[in-house]
């Protein structure tokens, strides 16, 4: 009976016990396969498979999967599975979750990672993972992460992207003696094409338990090379999971900052090659580009540039030169920019500078890229403190710039002649397919002495002032010009001339070649009147009168900017009879780039003469655009005009009986210059 009792309860400790060995010794891992798959499934929103499982229990468990793969999405058209990794362990403290509710990984181990990111010609993408929401819990705390013979393959059409990965980690180079231990790195190596260019870099990174230590900043090394585009990224972050506290050095190197958008994101008009370097940080979610100085072309240029990233990014910036080359700037406009001799021109850069030369056409027809001008908003500020090049006639820059929604607005564009400035407002709206464009220019106090400067020939002094507007639509320059209406004055009363100017007109062969030879004489200027009507691209004269001591010089004819051809005349009526006068007009007609100037009659009897002041003819016709719009009317002026003959002020009755045309005629307000 005794041993009856003790039967039972050797039977009810006996049987679990048993079955509990038996379950060890003949327990598989590979048995909790599926619920980690459903589980794993559920949270990347995509089919999880696990080959085999292995778990090692203890405060620090160890869990290793092998041959895991992630499939695509479901219906995604590319073949085979998204990533697959050969082999995943998993070390977790157990003790800090029964403690905190915390997962702590303290490693994660892949071995041979690939992965397979795609982007479909229609825009799907199988690298975008649907992560359930996290909110409530603490945050998942990683220690080391270890990467052995990883790869991945990038395809993305609509960046024209096409580039292999190879990531590994590895040990860092050897602390320095009685300094900790050194961490490992993780290092990604790039090759493939990018924005159509080839593509070549290495990322170098600390170890993933330096990610949320805030007292060992993260070190980062990043190089890269796009085509001719080259940038380097060095320095440390205390938050990289935030880009928070960086000390980064970022330089930037290339043919052409307008390369720059496939990495940026922002549209920058075509450049001549640059070279920049400056302090990169990021707060207040808006990445600062600060402190840098650099050379673009043949100017300097530094300052700061600001981005707030977004569906439309907000770009803020306050830059400067030094010294700046006009010709560096030309992308702006359309043309070709640098020159020549440019230094780092690259050969293609010089081809196409070479095709803007032979062009017949002056003005510039690259259209303007209308979606990039909707695709980020900008507020900038330029100074540029010295115009370079004996050629140009301008001494500064002030250009303040706004785009909003592809709404461009220049408040003002101004350029300082001598003691005068030339200041514009421009108004762009590229909200549709054809940009509309409102624009008006003042001339105030212009100084003549700096702008026959420019010429290397004449001499001069004398302020002028004026005003010009235009209404027109286009999306090139030279459409914008085309199609423009609107008008053009000019005024100057006192200074004086270089009498070559006066002579030219009049055929005066000898003193223009005295002048010529170096040795001018000035004539007073008692008066210039110049008016000016556009209309759907034809510039007409209503009036061009310049009145002096020497003569009376007119102007009759037209500019079609449509096709830039010229049709003008020139004609003086002399005050003094000279042996050399010839009282013949000049025409100037043909291509606008290059016109034919010649006397109106065929033949002359001093051809000697004629070729000699015909060759120095072509230069101020360049400048004459420049000085053709005046300010206001004077009482000086119009007791000038009404002096001459009455068959010449004739002429210039249009101009002294309308009404000069107020300064903001334009209906745009110009902003004071700061």
């Amino acid at each position: 009976m005794a041993a009856r009792r003790f039967v039972k309860p050797l039977l009810f400790v006996g049987i679990p016990v048993a079955a509990i060995a038996v379950l060890i010794a003949f327990w598989n891992w590979d048995w909790l396969i599926p619920i980690l798959q459903s589980r794993a499934s559920s949270a990347l929103g995509r089919q999880v498979m696990i080959a085999h499982l292995h778990m090692q229990l203890g405060r620090l468990t160890t869990v290793a999967a092998d041959d895991v793969r992630i499939g695509n999405p479901a219906g995604f058209p590319a073949e085979g599975d998204f990533a697959r990794i050969a082999r995943l362990s998993v070390q977790a403290d157990v003790m800090a979750y029964i403690r905190s509710r915390q997962i702590v990984l303290s490693e994660i181990v892949l071995e041979r990672p690939e992965v397979q990111a795609v982007q479909t010609a229609d825009g799907r993408n199988n690298y975008m993972l649907a992560l359930g929401d996290a909110s409530g819990s603490p945050g998942t705390k990683i220690g080391d992460l270890r990467i052995s013979d990883g790869q991945a393959h990038v395809v993305i059409p609509t960046l024209k992207a096409d580039f292999a990965l190879r990531i590994a980690t590895r040990e860092a180079p050897a602390a320095a003696p009685g300094t900790a231990m050194p961490e490992s790195q993780i290092v990604v190596d790039a090759k493939g094409t990018y924005a159509g260019q080839p593509i070549t870099g290495q990322f170098v990174g600390g170890a993933m338990l330096s990610l949320e230590d805030a007292g060992h900043p993260y070190p980062v090394d990043l190089k890269l090379a796009n085509g001719p585009t080259h940038v380097r990224l060095a320095g440390t972050l205390t938050d990289p999971l935030t880009f928070g506290g960086a000390n980064l050095k970022l330089e930037l190197a290339g043919a052409d900052m307008r390369d720059l958008y496939h990495l940026t994101g922002i549209p920058i008009p075509e450049t001549p090659a640059y070279r920049i370097a400056g302090q990169l940080d990021y707060a207040d979610h808006k990445f600062r580009f600060h402190g840098f100085r650099g050379v673009v072309g043949s100017s300097d240029l530094h300052g700061t540039i600001e981005e707030d990233p977004g569906e439309r990014p907000i770009v803020t910036a306050d830059l400067a030169s030094t010294k700046v080359d006009l010709a560096d700037l030309g992308g702006f406009v359309g043309t070709a920019p640098g020159r020549q001799s440019t230094a780092n021109q690259s050969v293609a850069q010089k081809r196409e500078l070479a095709r803007t030369e032979a062009k017949p056409k002056l003005l510039p027809d690259t259209p303007i890229d209308v979606p990039k001008l909707r695709a980020v908003d900008v507020k900038l500020r330029y100074r540029g403190e010295h115009i370079v090049g004996q050629s140009v006639p301008l001494d500064n820059l002030v250009v303040n710039l706004s785009i909003v929604d592809g709404k461009v607005a220049l408040e003002p564009i101004s350029f300082g002649v001598g003691r005068g400035r030339i200041a514009g407002t421009v108004a762009l709206d590229g909200s549709g397919d054809v940009i509309r464009v409102k624009a008006g220019v003042d001339f105030e106090h212009v100084d003549l002495a700096r702008l026959m400067a420019a010429t290397h020939m004449f001499g001069g002094a004398g302020a002028i002032g004026g005003h010009a507007d235009i209404v027109t639509s286009g999306n090139s320059l030279a459409q914008m010009l085309g199609n423009g209406d609107g008008g053009l004055r000019l005024l100057m009363t006192g200074g004086d001339l270089s009498a070559l100017l006066v002579d030219l007109s009049g055929l005066e062969f000898g003193n223009a070649l005295l002048s010529a030879l170096g040795m001018p004489r000035r004539t007073p200027i008692q008066c210039m009147i110049a008016d000016f009507a556009l209309q759907k691209g034809l510039l007409n004269t209503r009036t061009l009168l310049l009145v002096t001591k020497e003569a009376n010089v007119h102007g009759a004819g037209w500019v079609n900017l449509r096709n830039e051809t010229v049709d003008y005349k020139l004609s003086t009526k002399a005050a003094h009879f000279s042996i050399g006068s010839l009282h013949t007009p000049i025409d100037i007609s043909g291509l606008l780039k290059h016109p034919s100037i010649r006397p109106e009659v065929g033949e002359l009897a001093v051809r000697g003469g004629t070729a000699a002041a015909l060759a120095v003819l072509l230069p101020p016709l360049a400048i004459l655009p420049t000085i053709e719009f005046g300010q206001d009317e004077s009482r000086e002026c119009a007791a000038r005009i009404s002096s001459v003959r009455p068959s010449e002020r004739a002429k210039a009755a249009p101009a002294a009986a309308a009404p000069t045309s107020h300064p903001h005629s334009s209906g745009i307000s110009r902003p004071p210059i700061r």
